[in-house]
């Protein structure tokens, strides 16, 4: 045989399946991104989720009857058997707020310091719920490891004491979310750990969720410590009876605030359920230090000299619940204004708040206090970074990738474009919405699909879905009032045997207005007589007919359009 005509036989390859891409690190929003407030993030890797705070945030005047707006967490439902936790950065309400109605639908434990703790156990306790949900303190070296992630912390500086920045460890690097700080080398509490901070930038970080809130503020955020000087300042230039408004939550503030009535002998009371809270929590912690019987009961205040009292109190932003409020239009049982009160507000409005803090500081003043706010006396200073602060965080940290929370669009735009500056580029960088999912490799980063999001109503302290038509007519109501047409009539005949009688609410004065309804109750009247002379009476089409005429007749005589309500009894 030949070999060298032999060919060779043609052997056939295995059947190789491809492997499979690596899945990503995937982090999203609920919360908090494209707004101020309802803060709530998760990030997720194979079958484990961490998730990073359950904030709320206060609705604006069109959402009238709503007293809180939480994220819509219906993801982390389906998905409530990979969820190996919930850490919050700090304590304030933007963080925890939702946690109550959080807790009512997952069954997960909780993690945060010490403070934010106490504040989340007292919230929980006044919902009844405390011993349904585990609680967990951790400090600044602690470290909770999972099959897939681990997650461990660096102190922050911010308005509160324990705030935290939280490092979720994947297996393509960290990812690390700042929580609200600024760069405070001053600070009235333990300092921020800076060196922590470099550490986690040198190991090499997957990705960044930084705080935007103040990134179209020049330079860096003022020191804590300069407010106490001004406090003090301010004090020794009163001589009445001194009311205090700032958020309940600025426990580092409230501090000050002792320590400037301990020099100037004044006795202090509080009023508001949310201050009186982070008073105890906050004295229970070592973090407020007042003397013995320094602290009254506002009952008292009575007893002493006007010189000698400082009312703390709530109402910073005009809340018309808060106690301030309450003070300002006459309606609280112990406390009124008299001639000679400075009333001081050591906080800035909250975006959307302008008007309600204004109209609290007219009312103030109507009844004879001498008013100091924020852009008087320099007697606030924000928790939040100005964009020297942010861009010391980037340098620190030093991230693959950047997204941007915690902010209005504007902000979180601003913020992108400082971490450009800083040497991330476009493609690195992303600006999300609450929803978008971010799927993160080692070196790559897509957009991913959308995850079911939103806002939640709550009520009363239910929960409710989000009735876009319900409040379309709360609006209505609140903007141009009712108009009620009551009557009674034949069934069969569609004879009006009583009526129509029309009553308004919120649209004019029944007493000036009596001539114009009289007239409207006599075009109705003449218009329905009509209708059951022409056709057989039909309920439905009675209604829309009054509601045709009525729009009418108004619009042309007064030219607004309320509401209109017809009751109709038939017999």
């Amino acid at each position: 045989m030949n070999e060298a005509n032999t060919k060779p036989v043609a052997t056939a390859k295995p059947n190789r399946r491809p492997k499979p891409s690596p899945p990503p690190v995937r982090i999203y929003s609920l919360g908090g991104i494209g707004e101020i407030g309802k803060n709530m993030y998760g990030i997720e890797y194979k079958n484990e989720i961490v998730i990073i705070d359950a904030g709320l945030k206060f609705p604006d005047s069109k959402l009238s009857g709503i007293d809180y707006i939480i994220p819509d967490i219906t993801y982390l439902i389906e998905n409530q058997h990979k969820i190996k936790g919930l850490f919050l950065t700090h304590g304030h309400e933007d963080h925890i707020g939702a946690l109550p109605f959080v807790l009512r639908q997952l069954s997960v434990p909780v993690y945060g310091g010490p403070l934010t703790i106490g504040l989340v156990r007292a919230k929980l306790e006044e919902y009844r719920m405390l011993g349904e949900v585990k609680l967990h303190v951790f400090e600044e070296n602690d470290r909770y490891d999972f099959q897939q992630l681990s997650v461990h912390f660096f102190r922050t500086t911010h308005s509160i004491p324990d705030a935290f920045g939280i490092v979720v460890d994947t297996p393509y690097g960290a990812v690390v979310h700042t929580g609200d700080f600024k760069f405070d080398f001053t600070p009235e509490d333990k300092p921020a750990d800076l060196f922590k901070m470099a550490s986690i930038g040198g190991e090499g970080v997957l990705a960044l969720l930084a705080d935007s809130t103040n990134s179209e503020k020049e330079g860096f955020t003022p020191s804590e410590r300069r407010v106490g000087g001004a406090i003090l300042d301010t004090f020794r230039q009163c001589d009445g009876r001194i009311l205090f408004a700032t958020f309940a939550s600025n426990v580092h503030r409230l501090q000050q605030v002792v320590e400037a009535a301990m020099q100037c002998n004044r006795k202090i009371a509080v009023i508001g359920r949310s201050m009186e809270k982070v008073f105890s929590i906050g004295q229970d912690l070592g973090y407020i230090r007042i003397p013995e019987g320094m602290l009254i009961d506002v009952k008292h205040i009575d007893r002493y000299e006007d010189s000698q009292i400082l009312i703390v109190c709530t109402g910073s932003q005009g809340e018309p619940n808060a106690a301030l409020s309450r003070i300002a239009s006459g309606a609280h049982r112990s406390v009124q204004i008299y001639p000679g009160d400075t009333v001081i507000f050591s906080s800035s409005p909250i975006p959307g708040n302008t008007q309600n803090v204004n109209r609290s500081i007219d009312m103030l003043m109507r009844a004879g206090a001498h008013v100091i706010y924020g852009s008087i006396f320099d007697i606030h200073t924000s928790g939040h970074g100005n964009r020297e602060d942010l861009k010391l965080m980037l340098s620190f940290i030093r991230p693959k990738f950047f997204i941007p929370i915690h902010g209005e669009y504007r902000m979180l735009l601003s913020h992108k474009k400082l971490a450009l500056q800083t040497g991330l580029t476009e493609d690195r960088t992303f600006v999300l919405n609450i929803g978008d999912t971010l799927s993160i490799y080692r070196n790559r980063a897509k957009r991913g699909r959308t995850i079911p999001s939103g806002e939640v109503f709550i009520s009363n302290g239910e929960m409710r879905a989000r009735e876009d038509e319900l409040m379309e007519e709360r609006l209505e109501l609140a903007q141009e009032g009712i108009v009620i047409v009551v009557m009674t009539l034949d069934k069969k005949t569609g004879q009006i045997l009583a009526g129509p009688d029309i009553v308004t609410r919120g649209f004019v004065y029944m007493q000036d207005a009596r001539p114009l309804l009289r007239r409207a109750e006599a075009v109705l009247k003449r218009g329905l007589t009509k209708q059951a002379e022409r056709e057989a009476y039909d309920r439905a089409v009675w209604i829309r007919s009054i509601h045709r005429m009525m729009r009418k007749y108004f619009m042309k005589e007064v030219g607004r359009a309320p509401h209109i309500m017809p009751s109709i009894l038939e017999v």
